[in-house]
């Protein structure tokens, strides 16, 4: 293993599909990218086996033992307490000790905010880590979707700092100048919204005026595919409705436009000569293309990949880690952010 260098921690015990595809999204993320080495942590007696299958550089990838792990049907808080040699707990502490610069798991999405929360902890001044989702747009390729699932009741300041940090990760992952900052609300008038918009929208414009944060008003729903905004705002009860609700809207029409199409053997031919773009768009709609979703504003890089997610999934996710640790997010936060 080597002592400098990107090292990324991976929770191989928490995909629904087993611990083989964390093992293989492991070998196959080493391929061409400049992580030192991926850490596997996990009952070591189910890793090993499946790794031999693999080949691999033995001087990148190893193995933490871990022999518990934490279900999504435990209480997240019980849990952390209780599995403290589970995969998930000795992840996050790798972060903390700075074992690993990055933490992946696909596990309880309660349990890992909570355990990142109380064991990687928060950034200095920010008041509540937010989950971030990039969600592919028409125009300018993907919409920052902040917060998708942290923190079901919020308040106005936080949503601020989500703006903050969102608009630091698009401008420096993605490489956006400048990007623009929405907060979904249910129209596009300042007037609109409940006590949370109302008083979030009066803060943002506010900061907006007196620093470079770009913040252009409200952003309706209908807006978000046609990427109005690069960054859109929320609190995780709407931020995590708008998720499922796009994910069951492409499953659904990918769905519907297949039968159509092999309906008849005149679109059949139509749909074979436009298979390559057919699969170029349903590619941005997958979440094992894009990786998994970021928890910002803690001292630490922590990835949440989807529960069903595959090996390309858990690839994808270990390599989003070397985007965010070289563009140096969390110092970035650090620098940048402004508590209100």
């Amino acid at each position: 293993m080597s002592e400098v260098g990107i090292v990324v921690a991976v929770d191989a015990m928490g995909a629904d599909a087993g611990v083989e595809v964390a093992v293989l999204g492991a070998v196959q993320a080493l391929q061409g990218s400049k992580i030192d080495c991926v850490l596997l942590v996990g009952r070591e007696s189910e890793i090993t086996p499946l790794l031999a299958k693999h080949p691999h550089d033995v001087n990148r990838i190893a193995i933490v033992d871990a022999k518990e792990v934490i279900t999504p049907d435990e209480s997240p808080v019980a849990a952390m307490k209780a599995k403290k040699d589970s995969s998930m707990v000795v992840g996050l502490g790798l972060l903390k000790e700075g074992k690993a610069q990055a933490f992946v798991s696909a596990g309880s999405t309660g349990a890992l905010l909570t355990g990142a929360t109380t064991i990687v902890g928060r950034i200095k001044g920010i008041k509540r880590p937010a989950l971030g989702v990039l969600l592919p747009n028409t125009t300018s390729g993907y919409t920052f979707l902040i917060d998708a699932g942290a923190n079901v009741d919020a308040k106005p300041e936080y949503l601020v700092q989500f703006a903050q940090m969102g608009s630091i990760y698009m401008e420096h992952i993605m490489g956006i100048d400048n990007p623009k900052v929405g907060l979904i609300n249910v129209g596009a008038e300042k007037e609109k919204g409940n006590a949370l918009t109302k008083a979030s929208y009066e803060l943002l414009e506010e900061l907006s005026e007196n620093t470079n944060l770009n913040f252009t008003g409200n952003l309706e729903a209908r807006e978000l595919p046609a990427g109005v905004c690069h960054v859109a705002v929320c609190d995780a009860f709407v931020g995590n409705i708008v998720l499922k609700y796009a994910e069951g809207i492409a499953k659904g029409f990918f769905g519907m436009l297949k039968q159509e199409l092999l309906a008849k053997f005149s679109t059949k031919i139509g749909a074979a000569l436009a298979k390559p773009v057919f699969k170029s768009i349903r590619n941005r709609f997958d979440y094992a293309e894009v990786g998994g979703a970021a928890f910002i504003g803690l001292n630490g890089l922590v990835i949440k990949a989807h529960g069903s997610s595959n090996a390309k999934a858990i690839m994808n996710s270990i390599k989003q880690c070397e985007r965010f640790i070289e563009a140096d997010i969390v110092g970035k936060i650090k620098q940048a952010i402004i508590v209100v």
